[in-house]
């Protein structure tokens, strides 16, 4: 038996990184996806025939989430075309480093509004569907930034930590509904992104995280699968950091 069979799974920015290892785990265990992507059609074409593959259904959805009625038009659209939203990941973010003496006022609303207003968007779209069945998962993606801050990183930690508090809160209004609101704390996770930083840099990172690797996006895939399957039904409003022990 597959973890997630017969469930459908909503995941935002899902073409590349954390959000491509969280659509392949799930697919693999027999759930059906539906994710968005802001601007790369054709990664998001290979993933749709990449999940098909698994026996599941799934669709890819150009929609920028920190538009308020864009998330509520795709939450639409996915129910119409899967008949429920059982799961969602909010995994779109992006950074826009600097320290805070020199950051730009837009650079700051600009971070606030993708990693932090869009999870209150998608979560605001799907909450009623969610209540109707009553049940649901939602999984929101912080960082370990969020938790214990990161300098040239005011935006960013500010919007982590920002979700944690909202996840959190969504826990207890909603929990009496059985839906589950968690959050994962990545660590160093090794992705396209840290491709692009100087190989001493990353052996440095490396170093200093007790199990000595970066992880990779399965590590934080396979978190998420636990907090969607009904393995975890009795967990909610919780902060799980997977991060090799930094």
């Amino acid at each position: 038996m597959k973890l997630l069979e017969n469930k459908t799974a909503l995941i935002t920015g899902a073409t590349r990184g954390i959000g491509k290892g969280i659509a392949q785990a799930f697919a693999k265990q027999g759930a059906n996806v539906a994710f968005t992507y802001s601007s790369s059609v054709e990664a998001a074409q290979e993933l749709e025939k990449e999940l098909i593959s698994y026996g599941v259904k799934a669709k890819g959805y150009q929609s920028n989430a920190a538009n308020y009625e864009a998330a509520q038009e795709l939450a639409t659209d996915v129910l119409k075309e899967f008949g429920t939203i059982d799961i969602l990941v909010n995994n779109a973010g992006i950074t826009k480093d600097n320290l805070l003496m020199r950051i730009s006022e837009e650079d700051f609303d600009t971070v606030i509004e993708v990693n932090l207003k869009s999870v209150f968007n998608l979560t605001k779209a799907v909450i009623r569907p969610m209540m109707k069945q009553r049940s649901g998962s939602i999984i929101n993606m912080s960082s370990v930034v969020g938790l214990k801050g990161n300098a040239g990183q005011t935006n960013y930690a500010a919007s982590k930590a920002g979700i944690i508090g909202f996840s959190k809160s969504v826990a207890l209004e909603l929990g009496s509904r059985n839906i589950r609101s968690n959050v994962i704390a990545p660590g160093f996770i090794e992705t396209e992104m840290t491709k692009s930083l100087p190989e001493d840099t990353v052996k440095q990172w490396r170093e200093a995280i007790p199990l000595k690797r970066g992880g990779t996006p399965n590590d934080i895939a396979n978190a998420c699968v636990f907090l969607a399957s009904d393995m975890s039904s009795y967990i909610t409003g919780q902060t799980l950091s997977v991060d090799g022990g930094m």
